[in-house]
């Protein structure tokens, strides 16, 4: 059973910087994307940012030039380092894996959540 174990959220001030991890363990299937959603109350979740195997990066225009996803395949952790953090960057956010098995089919995981707080 593949689980994912975020880590990193917290309380900062505006302008100050976080950095969430996640780790994938359990898995005999391949994982494509690795990714990032937030979450605030009365809010969709919405793609914060993605990278592919192969490190192609994705990112939604209001943390671009902020934030930066990066990944490990050999650790099958990604990364989600936040700088210059506002306010409106206050939510859970929540680690996303997208596997492969070996016929083709795929399916997503999810982790537990961390809560990341960014006061004025």
């Amino acid at each position: 059973q593949v689980q994912l174990v975020e880590s990193g959220g917290g309380l900062v001030q505006a302008g100050g910087s976080l950095r969430l991890s996640c780790a994938a363990s359990g898995s005999r299937d391949s994982i494509s994307t690795m990714g990032w959603y937030r979450q605030s109350p009365g809010k969709q979740r919405e793609l914060v940012a993605s990278i592919t195997s192969g490190g192609s990066t994705n990112y939604v225009d209001s943390v671009k030039g902020r934030f930066t996803v990066s990944r490990d395949n050999a650790k099958n952790t990604v990364y989600l380092q936040m700088n210059s953090l506002k306010p409106e960057d206050t939510a859970a956010y929540y680690c996303n894996a997208r596997l492969v098995t070996a016929f083709g089919y795929t399916y997503d995981r999810w982790g537990q959540g961390a809560q990341v707080t960014v006061s004025s």
